[in-house]
């Protein structure tokens, strides 16, 4: 039997800038090979655009994939959901599409481009502070304070929708000194000093293997993100990707995902 590596893909440069000038936002994906991106998703691949914010738990998930399907390889490519669902829009060869809400779901669905998506997870909000917490930040309101360095992601993306409703509920005004193209990013400002605090996910916090301190506050309440995933229509892999869709509904998806911090549906 013969195991292929599990690895991300690198889109087209044309997708890729046609993803950033529709949502301006979105992170190159690393590449395996530009003839394999091209390609898609062949006899024995399978494509799986996904939200930033599902980097660990999917590439987990993927590896029990190909193990489960010898002969099989599982090519990511993690980002901004909107950036991603734009990419799909514009014809980037794809299989399945896990987005980190149902608006940029919509996107691709609206075009006719995926099936019924299932909500899988749902996340949200924590501020993220470095370790040390120099700032002393203990609650949302700290953040309106100016001398308090913030970073968010654009509230074209997931989490950063998430976080204007948040900061609504709570009636804050919220300056922040970068928006961030997607949730990692908007962490690692957090992790490398940059700022004194991001809203980011809870997972990406836990995910950081204490880099940073998570601090929850009750408006998170009021912005939980839902998750969906659908097969789409046009996947070059069709089987591969309903499989690869019902792994993640699986009650070993669920506990991959429960494990890093996401909540049932």
């Amino acid at each position: 039997m013969v195991f292929r590596r599990l690895s991300t893909i690198a889109l087209p440069v044309a997708f890729a800038l046609a993803g950033l000038a529709g949502c301006g936002s979105g992170a190159p994906a690393t590449s395996a090979s530009s003839a394999a991106a091209s390609a898609g998703g062949g006899a024995g691949e399978v494509t799986v655009f996904a939200a930033a914010s599902l980097t660990g738990t999917f590439t987990e998930l993927g590896k029990s994939f190909e193990s489960a399907h010898p002969g099989t390889t599982v090519r990511f490519n993690f980002g901004s959901s909107a950036t991603l669902a734009q990419q799909i829009v514009q014809g980037a060869p794809a299989d399945v599409f896990a987005a980190a809400s149902p608006a940029t779901m919509k996107t691709v669905t609206d075009a006719s481009l995926a099936g019924a998506p299932a909500t899988f997870v749902r996340n949200k909000l924590q501020i993220a502070v470095p370790a040390a917490n120099p700032a002393k930040v203990d609650e949302l309101k700290d953040l309106a304070d100016p001398a308090v360095k913030v970073a968010l992601c654009a509230e074209q993306v997931p989490c950063g929708a998430a976080a204007v409703k948040a900061l609504g509920a709570a009636g804050l005004k919220v300056t922040p000194v970068t928006l961030e193209q997607d949730v990692k990013a908007t962490l690692t400002k957090v992790q490398l000093g940059e700022v004194d605090a991001a809203l980011v996910y809870r997972t990406d916090v836990i995910a950081s293997g204490g880099k940073v301190t998570g601090i929850d506050f009750p408006e998170a309440a009021q912005a939980i993100n839902d998750y969906p995933i659908a097969a789409l229509t046009k996947a070059p892999a069709g089987d591969l990707a309903k499989q690869f869709v019902d792994l993640v509904l699986s009650q070993q998806g669920k506990d991959v995902l429960a494990k890093a911090g996401f909540e049932a549906p």
